[in-house]
Formats: C-alpha cells, structure tokens, sequence
C-alpha cells in the first residue's frame, strides 16, 4: 500500500504556484518542496558557466531530477511539485515517474484569469535571478498566453484540484490533501 503522495502543481507564472506549495508543505507533515526556479538561482549565482546559452535548460533539469531521486529513493517525504508543468507530455512524464515509486498522484491546476496575472507581474516584486538572460515574468507569462496550455484532465492523476481564485480555493485543496494524507496513514 503506497503511503506517500506527489502534489504537482500546474500553472502560469505568478499564478500562485509558489505561495500554495510552501503553505502545503508547512501542513503535510512530512513534505518538502522541489522548485525548479530555486535551481536556475542557484545555477546561475554558482554555475553560470556551465548554464546553456540557449534552448531548453538542461543543467536545470538534471539538478531538479537529481534531488527528486534522492528525494524518493533515499527519503520517505511527500513531495510538492513547484513548477509550470503546462505540457501534458512532459507532466504525464512526471506522473508517471512517481507512480512507478508508489507514490498517489495530486494535480493542482492554477486556473487564474489573464487579468489577473498582468496585474501580479506587472507589481511582482520577485527576484528575477531565475533567468539566463534579460528576459522579465512580462515576458515569460507573454510567451505562455501565446502558447496553447494543455489544461490537465481527471485521468492525469488519482486527484486533480483547480484553484480559480487562491484565497477561496488554497484553503480548501490544502485541507482535501492533508485529509488524503491521514486516510493513506490509517
């Protein structure tokens, strides 16, 4: 019997993705958080030189899947997912992974209209030490508004939460995933 969840959140940037992430991982008990945006920082603070100039950021990725294996082979925490995962391929890739180590499925899709998003980046206030070039979250939520999003379905994973508005909704999903929790420990 699988006792260990995998919480993938889906959505664009400043959706909310991080703020749910790290108050989910303070009530999970016995969850960390893997955020891909805190391996570009430390890639490009430390390893600038290695960092691939163009295309997808592959130094990135191996970091990020380096500590999700030491995460599930070597600890026994929940995880929590902190990244766009807006491509059905490369999220069902991820779900796959995890349910091939036992592990129940959680998909939490930030739903936030664009309106809203344009706001928040436009005040944003966060660190723009994720990126490799001069690029801005303008930009970054342009190019996602450009690119069609495959918006996650039911037969993704064994749950699967939409947050529409992160006041109303996080709440909610936080307190249905932590009841997960205690029904999977009894």
């Amino acid at each position: 019997m699988t006792n260990r969840i995998v919480v993938v959140t889906i959505g664009k940037t400043h959706s909310g993705k991080t703020t749910f992430a790290k108050q989910l991982e303070l009530q999970l008990k016995n969850a960390v958080m893997i955020d891909q945006d805190n391996h570009a920082s430390f890639i490009n603070a430390y390893y600038e030189s290695l960092r691939p100039k163009e295309g997808p950021n592959k130094l990135k990725y191996a970091v990020t899947q380096s500590i999700i294996d030491y995460a599930v082979n070597q600890t026994d925490c929940h995880i929590v997912l902190c990244n766009s995962n807006l491509a059905r391929k490369g999220r069902m890739e991820v779900l796959n992974y995890f349910r091939s180590k036992g592990f129940i499925a959680i998909l939490v899709y930030f739903d936030i209209p664009e309106d809203v998003l344009q706001i928040r980046v436009k005040e944003s206030q966060r660190s723009k030490d994720i990126f490799r070039s001069g690029s801005t979250f303008e930009d970054v939520l342009a190019r996602q508004l450009k690119n069609e999003i495959s918006v996650p379905e039911k037969d993704e994973a064994d749950y699967l939460y939409v947050v529409r508005s992160n006041e109303v909704d996080v709440p909610m999903i936080i307190e249905k995933i932590t009841e997960i929790n205690e029904r999977i420990r009894q």
